[in-house]
């Protein structure tokens, strides 16, 4: 097989600076058709994975490379499935190359699915947060790569929540696809880096090894700021509703709407109860958004977080603010399990529950941070101005 193994593909220029002069993975074809030549591939991708305005599977097609299947995650390949809709497989109208879902019970590629392919492109876009599947999917593709000695091309992006590290470390008892690695919620990391660090701590099954090659982002560090040409996902629309998700989803564990069913998803925060606060919205069925939202049809009452700017980081006040504003716990908190999956722990409703404080919290997380920390700078692609973050 011609492949060249690389660990990494170290091309990052330090000049760097906005976003027009980023250079994502797939934008690089000189760094990477040479390794495509003669060989049949399989993509890993979604609506995210372009070269310029073109389909990456599109501008490979148009280059002889011989692509023999697409495999997508959750939201589908063409990116307008709600979270957590079941994807089936399919064909794709315009190319006629079969699809696999790598959403649902089919989470990670059969070898059946692997056969007669020599190579898998991954590339797709992600939020940089713990609980954005796009990197439990990548666990699962390396894994299968690893089990069935295929090599993986990773074609790195940005992450638009990559200048911060915050929020709890996963307890591996909370272990799931919304939380798969010992890392925090939002844990500064590309999914290049994320790949490195998967091989690097032998967090695939039975410590296998996946023969990794990483085309890196040029002209980018953590703290580039970055704005997404297409949105990651349906109910993520801007760069502000990337930036509120890490504060935001431990909502959905709640009676509370964060304004899935409306136009300003992860922007907003309402219930129906005048009481909650003056902004309206009325959550409804958006095909390709969101087909049954939470209090559909009800006018919810709360916040509009459109007036916070793009230096939001990570916060448990809001989620405080209204824990404390129910006097019942289960007339906010509808689902205490999930909650935990998502913060990939129960330490954190027992602090709340207890009384604890929002620093007493944020407390507790500092010396695991500082030691995940420590071991991500082991696999950090780009420059971090900022270390002690």
């Amino acid at each position: 097989m011609k492949f060249f193994v690389l660990e990494l593909l170290f091309l990052v220029s330090c000049c760097v600076g906005r976003t027009q002069d980023v250079r994502c993975g797939a934008d690089l074809p000189e760094r990477y058709m040479g390794l495509l030549e003669g060989q049949k591939i399989g993509l890993v991708v979604n609506h995210s994975s372009r070269v310029g305005e073109q389909h990456l599977l599109d501008f490979l097609l148009d280059r002889g490379v011989s692509v023999q299947k697409v495999f997508c995650p959750e939201h589908g390949f063409r990116g307008d499935a709600d979270a957590g809709e079941l994807i089936g497989d399919q064909v794709d109208e315009k190319t006629g190359i079969p699809v696999v879902s790598l959403y649902g019970k089919n989470k990670k590629p059969t070898t059946d699915q692997l056969k007669g392919i020599d190579l898998l492109v991954f590339d797709i876009q992600d939020v940089g947060v713990r609980f954005y599947t796009y990197l439990s999917t990548l666990h699962y593709v390396m894994e299968a790569c690893a089990e069935n000695q295929i090599p993986l091309l990773l074609l790195d992006r940005p992450n638009p929540n990559g200048d911060y590290i915050a929020g709890p470390v996963l307890d591996l008892k909370f272990q799931s696809f919304v939380g798969m690695h010992p890392i925090p919620i939002v844990h500064g990391c590309t999914l290049g880096e994320m790949a490195l660090m998967i091989n690097g701590q032998h967090w695939l099954k039975d410590s296998l090894q996946c023969r990794v090659t990483v085309v890196p982002v040029e002209n980018y560090t953590h703290q580039t700021p970055y704005s997404l040409p297409v949105k990651p996902s349906p109910n993520l629309p801007n760069d502000l509703s990337i930036r509120l998700y890490p504060s935001l989803c431990f909502f959905e564990a709640t009676t509370m709407s964060i304004g899935r069913g409306t136009q300003f998803p992860f922007q907003v925060v309402g219930y129906p109860d005048r009481q909650m606060g003056y902004f309206q919205f009325t959550p409804k069925s958006i095909p390709g958004m969101a087909k049954k939202p939470k209090q559909e049809g009800k006018t919810c009452y709360g916040e509009d977080l459109r007036g916070e700017t793009l230096s939001h980081r990570f916060s448990l006040g809001l989620f405080l603010k209204y824990y404390h504003h129910f006097k019942k716990e289960p007339d906010f908190l509808s689902s205490p399990n999930w909650l935990n999956l998502l913060a990939g722990t129960d330490e954190l409703l027992n602090q709340i529950r207890s009384g604890a404080t929002l620093g007493e919290i944020e407390d507790s997380w500092q010396k695991p941070l500082e030691d995940y920390r420590n071991m991500r700078r082991n696999y950090l692609l780009y420059p971090d101005e900022n270390p002690l973050k």
